[in-house]
């Protein structure tokens, strides 16, 4: 029996797990108030009070990078399940159905696809409006739609005349259970390293929004906007960039490695 998990899997779940539990932590805790001003503390290079050191205002920036990495989160989260949700139904109904179904849907996710992704975005946030957190993962999420659209449907379409899919058709079986039941668990292995490259470029694109000023905005905290912050005070406070900018690489690296391990993992079983 081959060992399901793998150097890559493992790694990737200790740094998602810290980088997690720290991201929770902030949101009951922090060791400062992030919008606290202090004109007697600015630009403080971190110490053991300041982890990592303070802003041109004084504030404590460990605080503002755990409340930030917490909005930034939770947006990819949310973008995940939007994007994840219509795009493996639509994915789905597509590769099992085939025919009209697949040409109409198809061609709509097709449409979507044409659109470089940050422009769609851009396009939805003009839309919406700017500077909320809901719009911005109402954004992403339409933009996420048409690739786990593409990965679902070649999925589905590749098991839907197998031996099993066959024999539960003769028995009477629902296409409804056969898509939940028979078809959906044989598809994870591709469905899950999916969902970690898209959950990366979720915080990704989520971070370079902020960071451009479509994004969220003050008084919410984003990665992003830290970033931007960051960048006019670099040659006073580099550990302003520095930290926050880790924050965001140890997360997609974290992920992105459970990603790899679950794929090294799909390719042992097949």
């Amino acid at each position: 029996m081959r060992n399901k998990w793998n150097g890559f899997l493992i790694a990737g779940c200790v740094i998602t797990a810290l980088m997690i539990g720290l991201i929770i932590l902030g949101c009951f805790w922090t060791p400062f108030d992030p919008t606290a001003m202090s004109g007697k503390e600015k630009f403080l290079a971190p110490t053991l009070q300041h982890l990592f050191g303070t802003d041109n205002f004084g504030r404590d920036i460990f605080s503002r990078v755990l409340k930030g990495a917490w909005t930034t989160f939770s947006i990819a989260l949310a973008t995940i399940a939007i994007g994840g949700c219509v795009g493996t139904l639509v994915g789905a109904v597509t590769g099992y159905f085939g025919g009209v179904v697949d040409d109409v849907l198809m061609r709509f996710n097709d449409a979507l696809s044409a659109f470089p992704s940050i422009l769609l975005a851009l396009v939805v946030i003009s839309v919406v409006g700017t500077g909320s957190k809901y719009n911005v993962v109402l954004a992403l999420g339409i933009v996420f739609i048409p690739s786990f659209a593409r990965v679902t449907r070649s999925a589905f379409a590749s098991l839907r005349e197998v031996n099993y899919v066959q024999a539960a058709r003769l028995m009477g079986a629902s296409h409804g259970r056969i898509l939940l039941v028979h078809l959906l668990p044989n598809t994870m292995h591709v469905l899950l390293p999916a969902l970690t490259i898209g959950f990366n470029n979720a915080v990704l694109a989520e971070a370079s929004m902020s960071y451009l000023g479509i994004g969220v905005t003050p008084p919410d905290a984003s990665l992003g906007y830290m970033l931007s912050e960051a960048q006019g005070m670099f040659a006073r406070a580099p550990w302003y960039a520095f930290s926050t900018g880790s924050v965001i690489a140890l997360l997609v690296f974290g992920v992105g490695l459970i990603g790899e391990g679950l794929q090294k993992r799909g390719r042992e079983a097949e």
